[in-house]
């Protein structure tokens, strides 16, 4: 028997075998998470693919990682198994001037600590009356 491991991925033996080429990880990622919302459903691979508009054997191959979706095609396969995928785009803050962010904050606070601080002798409150005007 020949070893799996040894097995050109875009060969028939690997076809027959059901391996699938390697994907890159975006691509990875998109059949890890259409798997697990496929499994959490509790649909089989055909009711999904009827309540998705989408042929099983091409469910499969996204699954597999051999095939991928559009981004419509995965939000509407997510949304077959009953999940919804939420994307947002925010900045990401890092640096500045090569310095991390808590960093930089770090060095500002150890900054104004060695500014004097004025304080009154005496501390002044609001005065407030002791029955509250309704």
């Amino acid at each position: 028997m020949t070893n799996p491991v040894n097995i050109n991925p875009t060969s028939n033996a690997a076809k027959k075998r059901g391996i699938a080429p390697a994907v890159n990880t975006a691509d990875n990622f998109g059949s890890k998470l259409l798997r697990q919302a496929w499994q959490d459903s509790g649909l089989s691979l055909r009711q999904l693919g009827r309540q998705a508009n989408t042929s099983h054997a091409t469910l499969n191959a996204y699954m597999k990682g051999s095939k991928s979706p559009s981004t419509a095609t995965l939000e509407r396969i997510i949304g077959a198994c009953g999940y919804a995928i939420d994307t947002s785009l925010r900045p990401r803050i890092r640096f500045s001037n090569g310095v991390p962010r808590g960093e930089e904050l770090a060095q500002v606070l150890a900054l104004a600590e060695q500014f004097p601080a004025r304080q009154d002798k005496e501390l002044k409150l609001p005065i407030f009356s002791k029955h509250a005007e309704a």
